[in-house]
């Protein structure tokens, strides 16, 4: 316990921090808007819906820091934002025990998928390019509401466009931080900032009993299974091989769903891997040094316990910032993203029509049969992967084989 103590201090850093606290900011304000549409669609009180945010901001903090320090990797860990949309669907005809139970399914199974290994084989399979060409998929939105956002708020953004510029060019390690103050300042000089009621109170969560029914488990578990392997835990595997660490998929699953299982009663959704969120705390922009960068996996997970503990209270605080801002955060903090893996995805001749395709599946956001683009951006990709490399295809043969 001391040595890590002691390698926390020695490996702190401002950016690394700002980055971790960026990418809980992005998910608070973005992600959470849905888990409160949900919490009106099923008619729970105030203080049932403070439960649900306590619980799956503690059950994101925790892994987070755990595995984070653990591996030395920007191990960003979040709650399930496909599975929240589905909830939306699904109250209340569903009740919220149900749900409860759906998520105690779903938190076995996964851990069972874990557990087993098959999900790291299933990575193997799938090559850099394509990897990447869903990754560059899946942030393309982001970059584009970035600009978006200049229709409502144009010199705002501007300007937070062109501190980013001057930023990356005289202070590149502390780029977030200048765009985000620039941000604030110039929001609460313009009269942007949305005005709400702050009271800091400590939250304490209620327990919801779990109700088994067939009606939650096919229309709600095994969605949210499927949503999270392929939605989340697959492209967060893929940012942090491209980003450099090898850090197995067992035990970040195995964590995760010890996690999902412990607030499934509170009312706190799946646990996953974070894709977007986590590409804010992989790259430069949180710390030029590669084995530095786990600090702010580690920030992440200390700014989520603290929004799960003043659950009803932080999310106020984030509400405070005009929706355009966030964006703009957003598109610049995953401009860098965005540009590595869209090199990565295009680097080798023999790989850039299938990683192309990837790129335009994911970055198209089709539902097909229910499922996300993010899972058939990687199906169409790896099939077009097999079909025009003939390397590829023996590979297939000969893993099955």
């Amino acid at each position: 316990m001391v040595t890590v103590i002691r390698d926390l201090k020695k490996d702190w850093s401002l950016s690394a921090s700002v980055a971790g606290f960026l990418a809980v900011l992005i998910a608070y304000a973005g992600p959470l808007v849905i888990f409160f549409q949900a919490a009106q669609a099923a008619q729970v009180s105030e203080a049932m819906m403070t439960s649900w945010i306590w619980g799956i901001s503690i059950g994101t903090a925790i892994p987070g820091i755990y595995l984070s320090i653990k591996y030395k990797a920007p191990v960003v860990t979040a709650w399930s934002a496909p599975g929240t949309v589905l909830l939306v669907t699904l109250f209340p005809q569903m009740s919220v025990n149900e749900a409860v139970a759906a998520y105690i399914i779903s938190a076995i199974v996964i851990f069972i998928v874990g557990a087993t290994g098959y999900f790291d084989k299933v990575l193997q399979w799938i090559p850099n390019s394509i990897a990447a060409g869903m990754m560059a998929g899946i942030l393309f939105q982001f970059g584009l509401a970035l600009f978006v956002a200049t229709d409502t708020m144009p010199f705002i953004i501007f300007s937070m466009l062109g501190c980013y510029l001057l930023a990356k060019r005289l202070s590149p390690r502390y780029t977030m931080i200048w765009v985000l103050l620039c941000g604030v300042l110039l929001s609460l000089l313009f009269g942007k900032m949305n005005p709400v009621d702050i009271n800091f109170t400590m939250t304490i969560p209620m327990v919801i009993w779990p109700e088994w029914s067939w009606n939650s488990t096919f229309n709600l578990a095994i969605p949210l299974i499927l949503v999270s392997l392929s939605g989340q835990f697959l492209p967060g595997m893929a940012i942090l091989n491209l980003s450099g660490y090898d850090t197995p998929a067992k035990p970040i699953v195995m964590a995760s769903s010890i996690a999902s299982l412990a607030v499934a009663c509170v009312g706190g959704i799946t646990i996953t891997l974070a894709a977007i969120t986590a590409a804010l705390c992989t790259g430069k922009d949180a710390h030029e040094l590669k084995e530095k960068r786990y600090i702010a996996g580690v920030a992440n997970g200390v700014f989520y316990l603290l929004g799960g503990l003043f659950a009803g209270s932080i999310v106020l605080v984030f509400n405070l910032l005009p929706k355009e801002l966030i964006a703009a955060l957003a598109g610049l903090a995953l401009m860098g993203a965005i540009s590595a893996n869209i090199s990565v995805a295009m680097k080798e001749d023999n790989q850039r029509e299938p990683a192309l395709i990837t790129f335009l599946a994911t970055a198209s956001g089709m539902q097909f049969l229910g499922l996300s683009s993010v899972f058939w951006g990687i199906c169409i990709g790896m099939i077009a992967h097999y079909v025009l490399t003939k390397k590829a295809i023996r590979q297939l043969l000969y893993n099955w084989l």
